[in-house]
Protein backbone atom coordinates (compact mmCIF):
# COMPACT_ATOMS: atom_id res chain seq x y z
CA UNK A 1 0.00 0.00 0.00
CA UNK A 2 2.96 2.53 0.71
CA UNK A 3 5.00 1.66 -2.52
CA UNK A 4 1.46 2.59 -4.94
CA UNK A 5 0.88 5.63 -2.75
CA UNK A 6 5.09 6.52 -3.14
CA UNK A 7 4.56 5.84 -7.04
CA UNK A 8 1.07 8.46 -7.21
CA UNK A 9 3.08 10.92 -5.57
CA UNK A 10 6.46 10.41 -7.93
CA UNK A 11 3.39 9.96 -10.63
CA UNK A 12 1.97 13.48 -9.94
CA UNK A 13 5.05 15.55 -9.35
CA UNK A 14 6.34 14.58 -12.71
CA UNK A 15 3.42 15.37 -14.36
CA UNK A 16 3.23 19.05 -12.64
CA UNK A 17 6.99 19.77 -13.13
CA UNK A 18 6.88 18.93 -16.90
CA UNK A 19 3.30 20.57 -16.94
CA UNK A 20 4.55 23.76 -15.68
CA UNK A 21 7.62 24.05 -17.70
CA UNK A 22 6.06 23.67 -20.80
CA UNK A 23 3.34 26.38 -19.68
CA UNK A 24 6.65 28.63 -18.75
CA UNK A 25 8.20 28.21 -22.24
CA UNK A 26 5.24 28.81 -23.94
CA UNK A 27 4.65 31.61 -22.39
CA UNK A 28 8.35 32.42 -23.11
CA UNK A 29 8.14 32.02 -26.35
CA UNK A 30 4.78 34.05 -27.55
CA UNK A 31 7.20 36.97 -26.66
CA UNK A 32 9.44 36.29 -29.14
CA UNK A 33 9.53 38.16 -32.44
CA UNK A 34 7.81 36.38 -35.53
CA UNK A 35 9.73 34.51 -38.11
CA UNK A 36 10.85 36.19 -41.29
CA UNK A 37 8.23 36.29 -44.08
CA UNK A 38 5.62 34.37 -41.79
CA UNK A 39 1.44 34.71 -42.46
CA UNK A 40 0.38 37.74 -41.00
CA UNK A 41 -1.50 36.76 -37.44
CA UNK A 42 -4.11 34.42 -37.71
CA UNK A 43 -4.23 33.24 -40.86
CA UNK A 44 -3.44 29.03 -41.24
CA UNK A 45 -1.01 27.39 -42.84
CA UNK A 46 -3.24 27.01 -45.48
CA UNK A 47 -4.45 30.75 -46.03
CA UNK A 48 -7.37 30.79 -44.49
CA UNK A 49 -8.13 33.18 -41.80
CA UNK A 50 -9.16 32.22 -38.71
CA UNK A 51 -11.57 34.29 -36.87
CA UNK A 52 -11.07 35.62 -33.62
CA UNK A 53 -13.40 35.75 -30.94
CA UNK A 54 -15.60 33.06 -32.16
CA UNK A 55 -17.84 30.94 -29.84
CA UNK A 56 -16.86 27.57 -28.43
CA UNK A 57 -19.61 26.11 -30.16
CA UNK A 58 -18.96 28.09 -33.46
CA UNK A 59 -15.39 26.44 -33.34
CA UNK A 60 -16.17 22.68 -32.79
CA UNK A 61 -18.45 23.50 -35.59
CA UNK A 62 -15.79 24.31 -38.27
CA UNK A 63 -13.76 21.71 -36.78
CA UNK A 64 -15.78 18.92 -37.81
CA UNK A 65 -16.81 20.31 -40.91
CA UNK A 66 -13.63 20.68 -42.15
CA UNK A 67 -12.62 17.05 -40.45
CA UNK A 68 -15.56 15.88 -42.58
CA UNK A 69 -14.19 18.03 -45.86
CA UNK A 70 -10.96 15.77 -45.73
CA UNK A 71 -10.69 13.17 -48.66
CA UNK A 72 -9.70 10.24 -45.66
CA UNK A 73 -13.09 10.94 -43.73
CA UNK A 74 -15.00 11.60 -46.42
CA UNK A 75 -13.97 7.75 -47.35
CA UNK A 76 -14.51 6.23 -44.27
CA UNK A 77 -18.12 8.02 -43.98
CA UNK A 78 -18.89 6.61 -47.39
CA UNK A 79 -17.56 3.28 -46.45
CA UNK A 80 -19.99 3.33 -43.16
CA UNK A 81 -23.38 4.25 -45.45
CA UNK A 82 -22.47 1.50 -47.81
CA UNK A 83 -21.95 -1.13 -45.44
CA UNK A 84 -24.49 -0.56 -43.63
CA UNK A 85 -27.01 0.04 -46.43
CA UNK A 86 -26.06 -3.24 -48.38
CA UNK A 87 -25.64 -5.37 -45.22
CA UNK A 88 -29.64 -4.22 -44.13
CA UNK A 89 -30.60 -4.65 -47.79
CA UNK A 90 -28.85 -8.07 -47.79
CA UNK A 91 -30.35 -9.17 -44.72
CA UNK A 92 -34.18 -7.80 -46.23
CA UNK A 93 -34.00 -9.82 -49.09
CA UNK A 94 -33.31 -13.27 -47.45
CA UNK A 95 -35.55 -12.89 -45.23
CA UNK A 96 -37.62 -12.32 -48.70
CA UNK A 97 -35.81 -15.35 -50.32
CA UNK A 98 -33.62 -13.90 -52.83
CA UNK A 99 -29.76 -14.18 -52.36
CA UNK A 100 -28.40 -11.18 -50.04
CA UNK A 101 -26.61 -10.28 -53.61
CA UNK A 102 -29.53 -9.31 -55.16
CA UNK A 103 -30.52 -6.47 -52.00
CA UNK A 104 -26.89 -5.65 -52.03
CA UNK A 105 -27.51 -4.65 -55.53
CA UNK A 106 -30.47 -2.56 -54.74
CA UNK A 107 -29.15 -1.02 -52.11
CA UNK A 108 -26.54 0.59 -54.44
CA UNK A 109 -29.21 1.67 -56.30
CA UNK A 110 -31.44 3.49 -53.28
CA UNK A 111 -27.81 5.22 -52.55
CA UNK A 112 -27.56 7.24 -55.32
CA UNK A 113 -29.29 9.88 -57.32
CA UNK A 114 -32.45 7.52 -57.96
CA UNK A 115 -33.62 7.77 -53.89
CA UNK A 116 -30.66 9.15 -51.14
CA UNK A 117 -30.06 12.08 -53.86
CA UNK A 118 -34.40 12.75 -54.71
CA UNK A 119 -35.32 12.66 -50.92
CA UNK A 120 -32.27 14.51 -49.19
CA UNK A 121 -30.00 16.08 -52.17
CA UNK A 122 -28.02 18.25 -49.40
CA UNK A 123 -27.06 14.71 -47.76
CA UNK A 124 -26.13 13.51 -50.71
CA UNK A 125 -23.77 15.75 -51.96
CA UNK A 126 -22.27 15.80 -48.63
CA UNK A 127 -21.76 12.31 -48.41
CA UNK A 128 -21.41 11.63 -52.08
CA UNK A 129 -19.48 15.07 -53.65
CA UNK A 130 -18.38 14.39 -57.44
CA UNK A 131 -14.61 15.41 -56.39
CA UNK A 132 -14.86 11.73 -54.54
CA UNK A 133 -15.62 9.53 -57.11
CA UNK A 134 -12.31 8.86 -58.27
CA UNK A 135 -11.24 7.24 -54.93
CA UNK A 136 -14.90 5.01 -55.27
CA UNK A 137 -14.17 4.04 -58.31
CA UNK A 138 -10.66 2.63 -58.46
CA UNK A 139 -12.01 0.54 -54.71
CA UNK A 140 -15.03 -0.84 -56.72
CA UNK A 141 -12.73 -1.76 -59.58
CA UNK A 142 -10.30 -3.69 -56.91
CA UNK A 143 -13.64 -5.29 -55.94
CA UNK A 144 -14.61 -6.59 -58.72
CA UNK A 145 -11.26 -7.95 -59.57
CA UNK A 146 -11.12 -9.75 -55.88
CA UNK A 147 -14.59 -11.22 -56.82
CA UNK A 148 -13.55 -12.51 -60.35
CA UNK A 149 -10.32 -14.36 -59.63
CA UNK A 150 -12.80 -16.44 -56.67
CA UNK A 151 -15.45 -16.71 -59.63
CA UNK A 152 -12.19 -18.30 -61.43
CA UNK A 153 -11.32 -20.15 -58.88
CA UNK A 154 -15.08 -21.82 -58.87
CA UNK A 155 -14.68 -22.72 -62.75
CA UNK A 156 -14.39 -26.83 -62.41
CA UNK A 157 -12.60 -28.15 -65.83
CA UNK A 158 -13.09 -31.62 -64.44
CA UNK A 159 -16.73 -31.26 -63.49
CA UNK A 160 -17.28 -29.80 -66.68
CA UNK A 161 -16.07 -32.93 -68.84
CA UNK A 162 -18.77 -34.93 -66.97
CA UNK A 163 -21.44 -32.60 -68.77
CA UNK A 164 -19.74 -31.62 -71.52
CA UNK A 165 -22.53 -32.58 -74.62
CA UNK A 166 -25.36 -30.76 -72.62
CA UNK A 167 -23.68 -28.09 -71.24
CA UNK A 168 -21.86 -26.70 -74.27
CA UNK A 169 -25.11 -27.18 -76.60
CA UNK A 170 -27.49 -25.62 -74.03
CA UNK A 171 -25.09 -22.48 -72.52
CA UNK A 172 -23.84 -21.66 -76.50
CA UNK A 173 -27.81 -21.54 -77.29
CA UNK A 174 -28.51 -19.46 -74.00
CA UNK A 175 -25.66 -16.74 -75.38
CA UNK A 176 -26.30 -17.13 -79.28
CA UNK A 177 -30.29 -16.86 -79.08
CA UNK A 178 -30.19 -13.47 -76.81
CA UNK A 179 -27.19 -12.33 -78.21
CA UNK A 180 -28.71 -11.80 -81.63
CA UNK A 181 -31.96 -10.56 -79.88
CA UNK A 182 -30.16 -8.04 -78.50
CA UNK A 183 -28.04 -6.87 -81.85
CA UNK A 184 -32.02 -6.46 -83.36
CA UNK A 185 -32.91 -4.55 -80.17
CA UNK A 186 -29.96 -2.29 -80.96
CA UNK A 187 -31.24 -1.29 -84.46
CA UNK A 188 -34.40 0.56 -82.55
CA UNK A 189 -32.88 1.82 -79.92
CA UNK A 190 -29.25 3.03 -81.12
CA UNK A 191 -30.67 6.69 -82.82
CA UNK A 192 -32.04 7.55 -79.19
CA UNK A 193 -30.05 5.63 -76.29
CA UNK A 194 -26.42 5.36 -77.52
CA UNK A 195 -24.38 7.65 -76.13
CA UNK A 196 -23.58 10.22 -78.87
CA UNK A 197 -20.20 9.57 -80.31
CA UNK A 198 -20.75 5.62 -80.27
CA UNK A 199 -20.66 3.50 -83.05
CA UNK A 200 -23.48 1.35 -84.32
CA UNK A 201 -21.69 -1.96 -84.16
CA UNK A 202 -19.95 -0.81 -80.43
CA UNK A 203 -23.65 -0.50 -79.57
CA UNK A 204 -25.07 -2.87 -81.05
CA UNK A 205 -22.45 -5.57 -79.83
CA UNK A 206 -22.60 -4.14 -75.97
CA UNK A 207 -26.24 -4.75 -76.41
CA UNK A 208 -26.12 -8.42 -77.41
CA UNK A 209 -23.48 -8.85 -74.00
CA UNK A 210 -25.88 -7.35 -71.79
CA UNK A 211 -28.82 -9.57 -73.25
CA UNK A 212 -26.89 -12.70 -72.81
CA UNK A 213 -24.41 -12.46 -70.16
CA UNK A 214 -25.50 -15.17 -66.75
CA UNK A 215 -24.03 -14.44 -63.69
CA UNK A 216 -22.76 -17.90 -62.77
CA UNK A 217 -21.44 -16.90 -59.01
CA UNK A 218 -25.20 -15.92 -58.01
CA UNK A 219 -26.83 -19.04 -60.26
CA UNK A 220 -24.53 -21.11 -57.45
CA UNK A 221 -25.74 -19.44 -54.71
CA UNK A 222 -29.65 -19.43 -55.53
CA UNK A 223 -29.42 -23.55 -56.28
CA UNK A 224 -27.32 -24.03 -52.75
CA UNK A 225 -30.35 -21.86 -51.69
CA UNK A 226 -33.03 -24.17 -52.69
CA UNK A 227 -31.61 -27.22 -51.83
CA UNK A 228 -30.84 -28.50 -55.47
CA UNK A 229 -27.19 -28.01 -56.58
CA UNK A 230 -26.53 -31.43 -56.21
CA UNK A 231 -29.36 -32.57 -57.75
CA UNK A 232 -29.01 -33.34 -62.00
CA UNK A 233 -30.46 -30.06 -62.35
CA UNK A 234 -28.19 -27.91 -60.82
CA UNK A 235 -25.25 -30.14 -61.64
CA UNK A 236 -26.41 -29.08 -65.63
CA UNK A 237 -26.94 -25.66 -64.29
CA UNK A 238 -23.80 -25.30 -63.07
CA UNK A 239 -21.87 -26.57 -65.49
CA UNK A 240 -23.88 -25.06 -68.36
CA UNK A 241 -23.45 -20.86 -66.70
CA UNK A 242 -19.52 -21.73 -66.58
CA UNK A 243 -19.31 -22.55 -69.92
CA UNK A 244 -21.78 -19.49 -70.69
CA UNK A 245 -19.62 -17.28 -68.46
CA UNK A 246 -16.31 -18.09 -70.15
CA UNK A 247 -17.76 -17.83 -73.33
CA UNK A 248 -19.55 -14.64 -72.86
CA UNK A 249 -16.19 -12.88 -71.08
CA UNK A 250 -14.19 -14.01 -74.05
CA UNK A 251 -17.24 -12.34 -76.17
CA UNK A 252 -16.76 -9.49 -74.38
CA UNK A 253 -12.97 -9.28 -73.84
CA UNK A 254 -13.55 -9.58 -78.02
CA UNK A 255 -15.97 -6.44 -77.85
CA UNK A 256 -13.68 -4.47 -75.62
CA UNK A 257 -10.20 -4.66 -77.77
CA UNK A 258 -12.33 -3.83 -81.27
CA UNK A 259 -14.37 -0.80 -79.58
CA UNK A 260 -10.50 0.16 -77.76
CA UNK A 261 -8.17 -0.06 -80.53
CA UNK A 262 -7.85 2.58 -83.53
CA UNK A 263 -8.06 0.29 -86.42
CA UNK A 264 -8.93 -3.58 -87.16
CA UNK A 265 -5.17 -4.41 -87.27
CA UNK A 266 -4.67 -3.00 -83.77
CA UNK A 267 -7.93 -5.08 -82.93
CA UNK A 268 -6.27 -8.46 -83.70
CA UNK A 269 -3.04 -7.64 -82.62
CA UNK A 270 -4.70 -7.29 -79.12
CA UNK A 271 -6.24 -10.13 -79.17
CA UNK A 272 -3.42 -12.13 -80.41
CA UNK A 273 -1.93 -10.66 -77.43
CA UNK A 274 -4.76 -11.95 -75.03
CA UNK A 275 -4.62 -15.05 -77.00
CA UNK A 276 -0.99 -15.61 -75.78
CA UNK A 277 -1.55 -14.99 -72.71
CA UNK A 278 -3.89 -17.06 -71.78
CA UNK A 279 -2.04 -19.75 -73.36
CA UNK A 280 1.16 -19.23 -71.55
CA UNK A 281 -1.12 -18.89 -68.46
CA UNK A 282 -2.79 -22.37 -68.91
CA UNK A 283 -0.35 -24.15 -70.58
CA UNK A 284 3.33 -22.90 -69.00
CA UNK A 285 2.10 -20.91 -65.54
CA UNK A 286 -0.70 -23.44 -64.16
CA UNK A 287 0.81 -26.89 -64.56
CA UNK A 288 3.90 -25.58 -62.73
CA UNK A 289 2.59 -23.22 -60.17
CA UNK A 290 2.01 -25.80 -57.64
CA UNK A 291 5.70 -27.05 -57.50
CA UNK A 292 6.87 -22.77 -57.40
CA UNK A 293 4.13 -22.60 -54.37
CA UNK A 294 5.58 -25.30 -52.73
CA UNK A 295 3.39 -28.85 -51.82
CA UNK A 296 3.81 -28.34 -48.06
CA UNK A 297 2.71 -24.86 -48.18
CA UNK A 298 -0.33 -25.78 -50.20
CA UNK A 299 -1.48 -28.54 -47.78
CA UNK A 300 -1.56 -26.21 -45.01
CA UNK A 301 -4.42 -25.50 -43.05
CA UNK A 302 -4.69 -21.80 -43.25
CA UNK A 303 -2.56 -20.19 -46.04
CA UNK A 304 0.78 -18.04 -44.74
CA UNK A 305 1.45 -14.70 -45.56
CA UNK A 306 3.95 -15.30 -48.09
CA UNK A 307 1.70 -17.52 -49.38
CA UNK A 308 -1.04 -15.11 -49.68
CA UNK A 309 1.68 -12.23 -51.08
CA UNK A 310 2.90 -14.45 -54.12
CA UNK A 311 -1.02 -14.91 -54.76
CA UNK A 312 -2.50 -12.02 -54.92
CA UNK A 313 0.76 -10.89 -56.70
CA UNK A 314 -0.01 -13.25 -59.58
CA UNK A 315 -4.07 -11.48 -59.58
CA UNK A 316 -2.29 -8.27 -60.23
CA UNK A 317 0.11 -9.47 -62.92
CA UNK A 318 -2.41 -11.09 -64.57
CA UNK A 319 -4.86 -7.71 -64.37
CA UNK A 320 -2.00 -5.61 -65.15
CA UNK A 321 -1.19 -7.69 -68.31
CA UNK A 322 -4.68 -8.08 -69.67
CA UNK A 323 -5.15 -3.83 -69.10
CA UNK A 324 -2.05 -3.10 -71.25
CA UNK A 325 -3.01 -5.49 -74.04
CA UNK A 326 -6.39 -3.50 -74.12
CA UNK A 327 -9.27 -5.46 -72.98
CA UNK A 328 -9.90 -5.05 -68.70
CA UNK A 329 -8.20 -5.75 -66.09
CA UNK A 330 -11.01 -8.36 -64.73
CA UNK A 331 -9.92 -10.87 -67.52
CA UNK A 332 -6.55 -10.97 -65.91
CA UNK A 333 -8.30 -11.67 -62.67
CA UNK A 334 -10.26 -14.32 -63.87
CA UNK A 335 -7.86 -16.27 -65.40
CA UNK A 336 -5.50 -15.95 -61.91
CA UNK A 337 -8.38 -17.86 -60.09
CA UNK A 338 -8.80 -20.37 -63.25
CA UNK A 339 -4.92 -21.49 -63.11
CA UNK A 340 -4.89 -21.28 -59.53
CA UNK A 341 -3.82 -25.23 -57.63
CA UNK A 342 -6.35 -27.11 -56.19
CA UNK A 343 -3.99 -28.52 -54.44
CA UNK A 344 -5.14 -30.00 -50.71
CA UNK A 345 -8.56 -28.00 -51.18
CA UNK A 346 -6.03 -24.66 -51.54
CA UNK A 347 -9.04 -22.74 -53.71
CA UNK A 348 -11.56 -23.12 -51.13
CA UNK A 349 -8.97 -21.75 -48.35
CA UNK A 350 -8.52 -18.61 -50.81
CA UNK A 351 -11.65 -18.47 -51.79
CA UNK A 352 -12.83 -18.07 -47.92
CA UNK A 353 -10.30 -15.30 -47.38
CA UNK A 354 -10.89 -13.43 -50.57
CA UNK A 355 -14.88 -13.85 -50.66
CA UNK A 356 -15.38 -12.62 -47.01
CA UNK A 357 -12.86 -9.49 -47.53
CA UNK A 358 -14.27 -8.32 -50.62
CA UNK A 359 -18.08 -8.91 -50.34
CA UNK A 360 -18.08 -7.27 -47.08
CA UNK A 361 -16.19 -4.05 -47.98
CA UNK A 362 -15.50 -3.80 -51.33
CA UNK A 363 -18.15 -5.13 -53.78
CA UNK A 364 -20.65 -3.03 -51.66
CA UNK A 365 -18.52 0.25 -52.86
CA UNK A 366 -18.99 -1.47 -56.45
CA UNK A 367 -23.05 -1.21 -56.41
CA UNK A 368 -22.54 1.87 -54.41
CA UNK A 369 -20.77 3.49 -57.98
CA UNK A 370 -22.67 1.84 -60.01
CA UNK A 371 -26.13 2.78 -58.16
CA UNK A 372 -24.36 6.57 -58.33
CA UNK A 373 -24.32 6.15 -61.88
CA UNK A 374 -28.27 4.81 -62.53
CA UNK A 375 -30.26 7.73 -62.34
CA UNK A 376 -33.86 5.94 -62.79
CA UNK A 377 -35.71 9.31 -63.05
CA UNK A 378 -34.29 9.26 -66.24
CA UNK A 379 -37.40 7.08 -67.19
CA UNK A 380 -39.26 10.11 -67.17
CA UNK A 381 -42.15 8.95 -69.92
CA UNK A 382 -44.38 6.12 -70.40
CA UNK A 383 -42.70 5.52 -73.51
CA UNK A 384 -39.01 4.89 -71.46
CA UNK A 385 -40.57 2.75 -69.25
CA UNK A 386 -42.53 0.67 -71.92
CA UNK A 387 -38.62 0.68 -73.52
CA UNK A 388 -37.03 -0.77 -70.34
CA UNK A 389 -40.47 -3.35 -70.44
CA UNK A 390 -39.50 -4.39 -73.19
CA UNK A 391 -35.95 -5.00 -72.61
CA UNK A 392 -36.69 -7.23 -69.99
CA UNK A 393 -38.86 -8.71 -72.40
CA UNK A 394 -36.50 -9.40 -74.95
CA UNK A 395 -33.64 -10.59 -72.42
CA UNK A 396 -35.79 -12.87 -70.63
CA UNK A 397 -37.30 -14.79 -73.83
CA UNK A 398 -33.93 -15.12 -75.38
CA UNK A 399 -32.09 -16.09 -72.59
CA UNK A 400 -35.02 -18.73 -70.90
CA UNK A 401 -36.65 -19.65 -74.30
CA UNK A 402 -33.49 -20.12 -75.73
CA UNK A 403 -31.80 -22.17 -72.65
CA UNK A 404 -35.47 -24.34 -72.09
CA UNK A 405 -35.50 -25.27 -76.22
CA UNK A 406 -32.23 -26.31 -76.52
CA UNK A 407 -32.18 -28.15 -73.32
CA UNK A 408 -35.20 -29.78 -74.46
CA UNK A 409 -33.91 -30.63 -77.84
CA UNK A 410 -31.16 -32.36 -75.60
CA UNK A 411 -33.65 -34.85 -73.99
CA UNK A 412 -34.44 -32.64 -70.86
CA UNK A 413 -37.80 -32.79 -69.92
CA UNK A 414 -39.97 -29.31 -70.43
CA UNK A 415 -40.28 -28.76 -66.54
CA UNK A 416 -36.47 -28.91 -66.35
CA UNK A 417 -35.65 -27.15 -69.24
CA UNK A 418 -37.60 -24.40 -67.44
CA UNK A 419 -36.01 -24.30 -64.69
CA UNK A 420 -33.04 -24.56 -66.33
CA UNK A 421 -33.78 -21.75 -68.32
CA UNK A 422 -35.13 -19.67 -65.41
CA UNK A 423 -31.69 -20.36 -63.71
CA UNK A 424 -29.59 -19.47 -66.75
CA UNK A 425 -31.71 -15.97 -66.75
CA UNK A 426 -29.67 -14.59 -63.27
CA UNK A 427 -27.46 -12.16 -64.33
CA UNK A 428 -26.82 -10.39 -61.21
CA UNK A 429 -23.27 -8.83 -60.87
CA UNK A 430 -22.01 -10.05 -63.89
CA UNK A 431 -24.53 -8.02 -65.88
CA UNK A 432 -23.77 -4.98 -63.85
CA UNK A 433 -20.06 -5.46 -64.45
CA UNK A 434 -20.29 -5.98 -68.17
CA UNK A 435 -22.68 -2.44 -68.46
CA UNK A 436 -19.62 -0.45 -66.43
CA UNK A 437 -17.47 -1.42 -69.04
CA UNK A 438 -20.02 -0.59 -71.32
CA UNK A 439 -20.36 3.05 -69.55
CA UNK A 440 -16.59 3.68 -69.31
CA UNK A 441 -16.43 2.79 -73.05
CA UNK A 442 -18.42 5.53 -73.82
CA UNK A 443 -20.55 3.51 -75.49
CA UNK A 444 -23.85 3.41 -73.21
CA UNK A 445 -25.72 6.64 -72.52
CA UNK A 446 -26.78 6.99 -68.75
CA UNK A 447 -30.60 6.68 -69.93
CA UNK A 448 -30.07 3.12 -71.91
CA UNK A 449 -27.88 2.03 -68.94
CA UNK A 450 -30.27 3.22 -66.52
CA UNK A 451 -32.95 0.80 -68.28
CA UNK A 452 -30.24 -2.17 -68.44
CA UNK A 453 -29.49 -2.13 -64.49
CA UNK A 454 -33.17 -2.61 -63.65
CA UNK A 455 -33.16 -5.58 -66.05
CA UNK A 456 -30.17 -7.26 -64.70
CA UNK A 457 -32.40 -6.56 -61.11
CA UNK A 458 -35.70 -7.87 -62.53
CA UNK A 459 -34.44 -10.81 -64.32
CA UNK A 460 -32.77 -11.52 -60.67
CA UNK A 461 -35.40 -11.05 -58.85
CA UNK A 462 -37.47 -13.26 -60.50
CA UNK A 463 -35.72 -16.40 -60.97
CA UNK A 464 -36.66 -17.89 -57.34
CA UNK A 465 -40.26 -17.18 -57.95
CA UNK A 466 -40.32 -19.13 -61.46
CA UNK A 467 -38.73 -21.91 -60.00
CA UNK A 468 -40.98 -22.21 -57.21
CA UNK A 469 -43.54 -21.91 -59.75
CA UNK A 470 -42.08 -24.71 -61.78
CA UNK A 471 -41.84 -26.80 -58.54
CA UNK A 472 -38.36 -26.27 -57.65
CA UNK A 473 -37.57 -27.55 -54.28
CA UNK A 474 -37.25 -24.92 -51.51
CA UNK A 475 -35.11 -24.85 -48.64
CA UNK A 476 -36.29 -25.02 -45.14
CA UNK A 477 -36.49 -21.51 -43.64
CA UNK A 478 -33.23 -21.23 -41.32
CA UNK A 479 -31.31 -23.58 -43.20
CA UNK A 480 -29.27 -21.20 -45.52
CA UNK A 481 -25.71 -21.18 -45.38
CA UNK A 482 -23.77 -18.90 -43.89
CA UNK A 483 -20.99 -18.17 -46.34
CA UNK A 484 -21.95 -18.39 -49.86
CA UNK A 485 -20.53 -16.81 -53.18
CA UNK A 486 -22.34 -14.01 -54.52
Amino acid sequence: MDGMKRAAAVYVLIISMVGLGILGILHVGSQLPPPIGASPAGATAHGVETPRGISLLASVQAGLLEGGNDPLSRLFLQLLVIIAGSQAAGWLFTRCGQPAVVGEMVAGILLGPSLFGLVAPGAFQFVFPTASMGALKLFSQIGVCLFMFAAGMEFDVAHLRQKAHTAIVVSHASIIIPYFLGVVLALFLYSHLAQPGASFTAFALFMGISISITAFPVLVRILQDRGIFKTVLGSTATACAAVDDVTAWCVLAFVVAIVRAASVGAAACNLGLAACLIGFMLFVIKPNLPRWLGPQALERPDPGKGMLAAVIGVVLGCALSTELIGIHAIFGAFLAGVIMPDTGDFRHKLAVRVENFSSVLLLPLFFAYTGLRTQVGLLNDVQGWLICLGIIAVATTGKLGGTAIAARLTGMPWRDALQLGALMNTRGLMELIALNIGYDLGILSQRIFAMLVIMALATTVMTAPVLALLGGKQRMPGALPETLPL
